[in-house]
């Protein structure tokens, strides 16, 4: 079912990317593995996949034993961090997407360990939402770029949940207005739903779960 599934989502990555006269190698999937075992990870990495996206620290750390031999794999942090978990963070993953303030950076630096970063902006007015405001951005950029040990590489953002994929586009366009203001070139943007809208609109990651792997069990 996953071959199938990935099948799917990569016909609709090509497509969208002919459409807005893009490359498709220039846009990362990364499979969202959330509430998901490690032998989902590893099913997807020998059908290619290399980038997984988690959101907690604990249930990565859960798994992670199992996924020792996975050479290749890069896994992203896309949920938000407490600072407090900063150190079992930069043991686990290779990409922290969700960096929103000074304090969170300076965490991760001094743990002395090569890290990618990106900043996480808050572009909805919705409370569950994380991460730095967009007037913010500069001066986190410029914290971040201050580490030896953080490289910046990004912005990435969560919109509300879309009724209609199109919804999103102003939250995606505006997270690339953004980008380009502070001389950033990676967009971690888009999901199952709305990732055609996003990838019209820069996206350089997509952050891809469900249409991956179904929906996940409620707990």
């Amino acid at each position: 079912m996953l071959k199938e599934r990935l099948e799917e989502v990569e016909a609709r990555i090509s497509a969208a990317a002919a459409r807005a006269g893009r490359k498709r190698a220039d846009i990362r999937l990364i499979a969202v593995t959330k509430k998901f075992p490690a032998a989902a990870i590893r099913h997807a990495y020998e059908l290619g996949l290399r980038h997984f996206g988690e959101n907690y620290v604990q249930e990565f750390e859960s798994k992670s034993g199992e996924l020792a031999d996975l050479g290749e794999a890069r896994f992203h942090l896309i949920g938000h961090l407490q600072s407090n978990k900063a150190k079992k963070a930069a043991e686990l993953f290779q990409v922290i997407q969700t960096v929103d303030t000074p304090r969170l950076a300076d965490r991760l630096n001094s743990e002395d360990k090569l890290l990618d970063v990106m900043i996480e902006v808050k572009l909805s007015e919705e409370d569950a939402k994380a991460g730095a405001a967009p007037q913010d951005v500069p001066a986190l950029a410029d914290t971040i770029r201050a580490c030896r040990n953080l490289r910046l590489i990004g912005l990435m953002t969560m919109p509300p949940w879309p009724e209609n994929a199109e919804d999103s586009r102003p939250y995606f366009a505006r997270l690339r207005q953004l980008a380009e203001e502070n001389a950033l070139k990676q967009l971690s943007m888009g999901m199952s739903r709305d990732l055609e809208i996003a990838i019209e609109e820069g996206a350089t990651m997509l952050r891809v779960g469900t249409a991956l792997f179904g929906p996940r069990k409620k707990t």
